[in-house]
């Protein structure tokens, strides 16, 4: 017997199928797994998972795994421009065990979503700091695209406090209820910029004088995170 429905908050949405698809509800964070190597590293990826969690206002940890694959040296100017507009980067390896303490307290008491492409390790990096969760892990194929080990998102209850949700992997992450005129607002690295261009409509793409243009040209503005921010913009519609 259902006595009450309680208000949900923490929502997290995508679309799928040009339909709603609700991944979790009533978590305060979203862990952003991606891979340093094998699945590729795929910046673009995480672009569009933070462009979610500000659109819903749930705070983002940016969790790059399998960091004992490349010279950590060379991941440092995007683990920077991370760092530098306020997100929480955690360079992690199971294999090596880097960071897992660090992760152990950003999920203690706490409603985690873990989300990521297949391969890059999400259920590992679980079972690494809860051995008691025993998740199922697959191996990575040849051509270093991960296959899918969770298939149904699961709601996870962790022994030293909080709960977590395992996602399966994601493809690609499409967003719901955004219109190309709000993704700008997302940018937090892009955002100072908005009202210091010539025109007040303008779309920091093809306009004279815009603001976010010269800082790119002028190196102040990252130039990977800008063309991201016009990927996304142009991959954005109203859905209804």
């Amino acid at each position: 017997m259902i006595e009450r429905v309680e208000r949900r908050h923490g929502t997290l949405s995508r679309e799928s199928k040009h339909r709603k698809h609700i991944l979790v509800a009533n978590i305060d964070q979203i862990l952003i797994v991606a891979s340093a190597a094998e699945p590729d590293f795929k910046p673009n990826l995480i672009d569009r998972m933070l462009v979610t969690a500000e659109q819903t206002e749930i705070r983002p940890i940016i969790c790059i795994n399998k960091v004992d694959l490349v010279d950590l040296a060379a991941l440092q100017p995007v683990i920077g421009a991370y760092a530098q507009m306020g997100y929480k980067v955690l360079s992690l390896s199971v294999r090596t065990g880097l960071g897992l303490d660090r992760l152990f307290l950003q999920l203690k008491d706490r409603e985690s979503v873990v989300l990521g492409q297949s391969g890059v390790g999400k259920s590992s990096l679980l079972n690494a700091v809860a051995p008691s969760l025993n998740l199922r892990i697959g191996e990575i194929s040849n051509a270093f695209k991960g296959k899918h080990t969770t298939t149904t998102a699961e709601l996870l209850k962790l022994s030293f406090g909080g709960h977590v949700v395992d996602t399966p992997g994601l493809r690609q992450f499409l967003h719901w209820d955004m219109v190309p005129e709000e993704v700008f607002g997302f940018f937090r690295d892009l955002r100072p910029y908005e009202n210091r261009c010539r025109f007040p409509n303008c779309t920091h793409s093809h306009e004279e004088d815009c603001a976010v243009k010269n800082g790119v040209a002028e190196g102040r503005l990252d130039l990977r995170r800008y063309e991201s921010y016009l990927a996304i913009r142009n991959s954005t519609k109203t859905s209804i």
